[in-house]
């Protein structure tokens, strides 16, 4: 049998196995699959029905984008079939060669990854960069870019960032009048909102000039010149001698690389004040030994979307703050939240794709293909638990631990602000205890 025989022959097989009704058009004009499908892959280049045999779904990606591919159907579909077409779980180390000899040498690449600021600013620029009016197709109306928190079933996907907001506040305890850092601070909604719903003097960070810039304008606008700030800076040049009582990493520490983990939570350590909280809110790898997600789509992430970016298991993550001197005190899983917020955002996206062709400019039609496929895609990994996300809450432990013990009360080495119990979380409801907080304050007290 000839190559193009067998992998017509091993299409064919592997289009039988896929749950929904699926068809392969080829150049010649040959159909293999449903006569009536619900999904269609149409070959314009033969090594695309080669990555189709293999179950190379990175490939299979990277062909789309690059239009030796095109997929007839929509995205909800596509992503049905995709586990299918793997054939593996992409978050154990894979035992055929060829994907085995990818994710070796991927690896490798990102444990040896050297993350100046140079090569961040550019990767960050990569990303966040390529049009603001773009990421307003899809966000919310503050643009919050990160796993929404569906606090109730039916909130829409801007309540449930507002939700999210709030329950980072609240888990941090904000107080009018302190000082919080948020570290990557976006186009600035959790730097607003802790500033005009909980009264504290916020300081954000960010690599991006259009987030930059964006948040700027807001301040302004909001005549909050004097009690918030965003800086264009590093995070590794943040000044250390006034410390933050609080401070909040949001999708940040994905772009700081595995073996700089423990260097980034030692610097968040000293830009906090004892007994100072964090909060540190980020994607998770789903296998603990496996840091890239298999079948090619790590790469094809780090190819067309976040460039230099890297996953770690949520183990590895507890363990580099605690190496860096932190102690976590509280975690929480928010793996399916992320799901949920990502499809909001794949739909948003598949409502708009001629306005984001039209904002793009440049390459806009590659752009838009590979954020198709990242979105849903990403929405499909986080619904199999292939990448998860959690919110770990740690502080900055006390040098003098206080008097007293157990005849007053109180454990004498706490050494925290913390209260070591869940019940502030939720007891009440966060916006009437922060309108209170903000009250009280204003009351001199």
């Amino acid at each position: 049998m000839t190559l193009p025989g067998l992998l017509r022959s091993r299409a064919e097989q592997q289009i039988a196995g896929l749950p929904l009704p699926c068809c392969v058009a080829l150049p010649d004009g040959q159909r293999i699959g449903a006569a009536q499908p619900r999904l269609s892959f149409v070959i314009r280049d033969m090594a695309a029905l080669l990555h189709l045999t293999l179950g190379a779904i990175g490939l299979l990606a990277e062909d789309y984008v690059e239009g030796r591919l095109e997929i007839e159907g929509n995205m909800h579909d596509l992503m049905a079939t995709a586990p299918a077409l793997l054939r593996s779980d992409p978050t154990r180390e894979t035992h055929g060669w060829l994907m085995g000899s990818i994710s070796r040498t991927r690896r490798a690449i990102w444990e040896n990854t050297h993350h100046s600021r140079a090569k961040d600013a550019a990767q960050i620029e990569h990303h966040y960069d390529i049009s603001d009016d773009f990421y307003a197709l899809w966000l919310d109306p503050l643009r919050v870019y990160s796993c929404a928190y569906f606090s109730a079933p039916d909130m829409s996907l801007a309540e449930a960032q507002q939700a999210k907001l709030d329950h980072i506040c609240t888990k941090l305890m904000l107080r009018s009048g302190e000082r919080f850092l948020d570290v990557g601070a976006g186009w600035g909604a959790l730097l607003l909102w802790a500033a005009e719903h909980y009264g504290v003097a916020a300081t954000g960070i960010t690599l991006s000039k259009n987030q930059h810039a964006y948040v700027n304008h807001l301040i302004e606008q909001k005549g909050l010149q004097g009690r918030v700030k965003i800086l264009l800076q590093d995070y590794r040049d943040v000044e250390e001698s006034a410390p933050f009582d609080k401070i909040a990493s949001v999708g940040m520490c994905e772009h700081v690389g595995r073996p700089n983990l423990p260097l980034y939570f030692a610097k968040m350590q000293r830009l906090l004040r004892p007994g100072g909280l964090m909060m540190n809110h980020s994607i998770t790898a789903g296998g603990v030994d496996q840091p890239v997600v298999d079948g090619g789509m790590g790469d094809f992430i780090d190819r067309y979307i976040f460039p230099g970016g890297q996953l770690v298991h949520v183990s590895l993550m507890i363990d580099a703050m605690t190496r860096g001197n932190l102690e976590p005190v509280d975690a929480e899983c928010l793996r399916l939240h992320y799901a949920q917020t990502l499809w909001h955002w794949a739909d948003a996206l598949e409502e708009h794709l001629d306005e984001a062709r039209r904002v793009l400019g440049k390459d806009a039609e590659k752009v838009t293909r590979a954020y198709r496929l990242y979105l849903a895609g990403s929405a499909m990994g986080f619904e199999r638990g292939w990448t998860s996300l959690f919110q770990i809450l740690a502080s900055r432990p006390v040098d003098v631990l206080e008097t007293g013990g157990r005849s007053t009360g109180r454990i004498a080495d706490a050494r925290s602000t913390y209260p070591f119990n869940r019940a502030y979380m939720y007891a009440r409801d966060p916006k009437l205890q922060c309108a209170e907080q903000v009250s009280h304050a204003d009351n001199g007290g």
